[in-house]
């Protein structure tokens, strides 16, 4: 599910950003990078996470910014060691003099790639007692700012997917006026097939003959062949299975999403099944379009825990 969570706080020379983005999954997915600060903390940090976020492809990022109370440090930038620099600059130039060399357009950027000339600032071992409470506290304070967004995002869903059901329920009484006249115009189609083989020219006489046929035995064939075509089943299971989504989207904890996912795809088999039985072109035109809104449904669905 989607979300974004942020924290911060300042400690010594240092700010401390902790901040967790997340896309779609149906597993947990969690990329975790620290501060070089933080390394040794990682494994507790994980621990920290794994259990709040549930699922989704999720991105943690801790990371430090030096606040300038340092002389030289400005917004984490690597301070340049003026005398290493004026000392090496010095000799490459005498060099050059004295070897009587052209001179070198590239020799500043040479000079910065000399160890030393970039002073890296000295990383502190490992993280105190002090700050890793106040880690823990940031990580905390990320979590909530992250579930209070999936919370929205969630209320958003719910009106979304509360649309689509009543879109599908809609289409599925729409159906009924044309389930009706089908079944009529089935039955007619049939014995009107049958009255005109029931006479037929001979072969020999090329006289009009009757053809009998048992009248209980063509009820019972042809009560079973509407039957086949029956979707009562199918509609009452439908709307059974839309109405135990819409009861499903109020429960709480981990696990909603995947039943909710498993609900959307019985769905799609009563759709499925309704379809091939319709047998009508303005059922199947209603078929598609419930098949449409489903698999909007479906797309969804992966954004719930």
């Amino acid at each position: 599910m989607t979300g974004y969570g942020k924290a911060e706080y300042n400690f010594a020379d240092h700010k401390t950003i902790v901040e967790i983005r997340s896309l779609n999954s149906k597993q947990l997915d969690l990329t975790l990078k620290v501060a070089p600060l933080f390394r040794d903390k990682e494994p507790d940090i994980r621990a920290l996470l794994t259990a709040p976020l549930e699922r989704g492809k999720v991105d943690v990022n801790i990371y430090t910014v030096d606040n300038g109370a340092s002389e030289g440090a400005t917004q984490g930038l690597t301070p340049i060691n003026k005398e290493a620099f004026a000392y090496y600059y010095k000799e490459l130039t005498d060099l050059q003099s004295s070897l009587n060399m052209p001179g070198n357009q590239n020799i500043m950027a040479a000079i910065l790639r000399i160890p030393g000339v970039l002073q890296q600032t000295t990383a502190q071992e490992s993280v105190t007692d002090e700050e890793w409470g106040l880690l823990q506290q940031a990580i905390n304070e990320a979590l909530t700012a992250f579930r209070a967004f999936r919370v929205q995002e969630g209320a958003a869903l719910e009106k979304m997917f509360t649309e689509k059901l009543d879109g599908i329920a809609r289409l599925l009484a729409e159906v009924e006026p044309y389930e009706k006249d089908r079944i009529a115009t089935i039955r007619g189609r049939l014995m009107d097939n049958l009255s005109k083989i029931s006479e037929q020219k001979g072969s020999i006489t090329d006289k009009k003959v009757s053809v009998a046929y048992d009248q209980s035995r063509l009820e019972a064939e042809l009560i079973y062949y509407l039957e086949k075509l029956d979707i009562t089943e199918e509609k009452v299971r439908l709307k059974n299975h839309i109405k135990y989504f819409r009861e499903t989207m109020q429960e709480e904890g981990a696990g909603v999403g995947k039943k909710l996912g498993f609900i959307a795809q019985e769905m799609g088999r009563e759709i499925n099944t309704l379809g091939s039985k319709s047998n009508q072109s303005e059922m199947q035109i209603l078929d598609v379009q419930m098949k449409d809104i489903l698999e909007q449904i479906k797309e969804q669905v992966l954004n719930v825990l």
